[in-house]
Parts: C-alpha cells; sequence; structure tokens
C-alpha cells in the first residue's frame, strides 16, 4: 500500500494564503456591517440600516466569489483554475447587476449608503487578498526531496554510485 504525497509546497502555500485571505474578508465585512448599519441609521434612519445591509451582502457576493474559486482550483491545472475563476467573475457580474437593477426599482434604501459600502467592502476585500498574497510564503519553485524521502528512490548499485 503506498501513502499518497503530500500536496506540492506551492500549492499548500496558496491555499494558506487564500484562506488568510478569506478569513480577513469575513472579520472586515463583519466590522463593515456593524459600522455601515451603524453609519446608515444615523444618516437615514430604516432605509440607512437597509442600504447598509445590502451593500454588505453584494460585497460578500462580489468578493467572496472570487477567492472561493481560488481555493477550490488550488489543485487543478492554470487553465481549469483560469476557465473557473473566469465563469465565477461573469457569474458575479451578472449577479450583481442583476441585483443593481431590481433594487433599482423600489425605495425603501439608501441608495448612496447601499454605494459607499458596497464600495468600501470591494475595495477592502481587494486590498485585504492582495496582502495576502504578498505576505504569503508561495515558493517560486519545488525543491527536490532529498534521496531516501518517502516516494523517492533509495541510492542503490543502480544509480552509478561506487
Amino acid at each position: 500500500m503506498t501513502t499518497p504525497s503530500p500536496a506540492p509546497l506551492s500549492e499548500a502555500a496558496a491555499a494558506d494564503a487564500f484562506r488568510r485571505a478569506l478569513r480577513d474578508m469575513f472579520w472586515m465585512l463583519g466590522i463593515l456591517l456593524v459600522v455601515g448599519v451603524g453609519v446608515g441609521a444615523l444618516v437615514d434612519g430604516t432605509k440607512g440600516v437597509w442600504g447598509a445591509l445590502m451593500g454588505v451582502a453584494l460585497a460578500l457576493v462580489f468578493s467572496g466569489t472570487t477567492v472561493i474559486s481560488v481555493l477550490r482550483t488550488v489543485n487543478t491545472s492554470p487553465a481549469h483554475t483560469t476557465a473557473v475563476i473566469m465563469g465565477a467573475w461573469l457569474g458575479k457580474i451578472v449577479v450583481v447587476f442583476v441585483a443593481l437593477a431590481v433594487l433599482g426599482q423600489f425605495d425603501f434604501y439608501n441608495r448612496t449608503v447601499l454605494g459607499l459600502v458596497l464600495f468600501a467592502g470591494v475595495l477592502g476585500s481587494a486590498i485585504l487578498d492582495a496582502r495576502a498574497v504578498q505576505r504569503g510564503r508561495i515558493p517560486y519553485i519545488e525543491p527536490t526531496p532529498p534521496a531516501g524521502a518517502p516516494g523517492q528512490p533509495a541510492p542503490g548499485p543502480e544509480s552509478g554510485v561506487s
């Protein structure tokens, strides 16, 4: 029975970086929710609260889709990863535009609060994603395991060593 080989170091490091980005995004959106609802309530009462709630929800859809797509495809080929990310991007753009088109027919929320909270959420998430990748210790090349490591042949007479 063979033991499965561990994932390459770069894939594990990339997954760690994007898990950190996802965790940081949830924290940032939670803080934005509290601040946005508070400011929205002060600015326009219930309409401001609804604007902040919908802004955070749309920011979650817009920003979370990318990070989750990368996490789900970190162990696949670059072509597959690109296809999934581009498909997710197209899907989230459609969802956000449809949601904004539908919401444009209603007046139960403050549009300015929604727009500002959505902008802050998407911009903050992009900054956190970039920070996670910059601080992630993702190697450019995979180190070769030493001879005799699990899954590597041990040097023997046929290896040319006398």
